[in-house]
């Protein structure tokens, strides 16, 4: 096996943990968010369009998430406490369930539910 193969298979089961791991946490948020980069699973979120930008006439949305857990097989940790994402693409936002319906829960309840450390991007 070369080592091409080696990186192919590694590859592959990284995201085959990742979408076990994406199944298993969906039902726990509130919102999923998709732009054209990332994927997103939050249980608090803010949207707010600016006016459309002066290079492309495009619409400018700030999305503001609390309680994230972000598709990316390559980070190091996918639970986040919080997140601001700027894009002028276009943005889909799925509610999965109403507010109220099961208690938040708290990036660290989060972490340590799926078996995951909880860390602040600054330590």
């Amino acid at each position: 096996m070369s080592h091409l193969d080696d990186l192919d298979e590694y590859e592959a089961e990284l995201e085959l943990a990742l979408k076990r791991e994406y199944q298993a946490v969906f039902a726990l948020f509130r919102f999923c968010v998709l732009t054209q980069d990332a994927t997103y699973l939050c249980n608090r979120l803010d949207v707010q369009q600016a006016a459309p930008t002066s290079a492309g006439g495009l619409p400018f949305f700030q999305l503001e998430l609390e309680d994230v857990w972000v598709w990316d097989k390559n980070r190091p940790t996918r639970i986040i406490p919080r997140a601001k994402v700027f894009t002028s693409g276009d943005v889909t936002v799925e509610e999965l369930r109403g507010e109220g319906d099961e208690p938040q829960l708290t990036a660290e309840a989060l972490a340590e539910r799926i078996g995951e450390p909880f860390r602040l991007e600054d330590e």
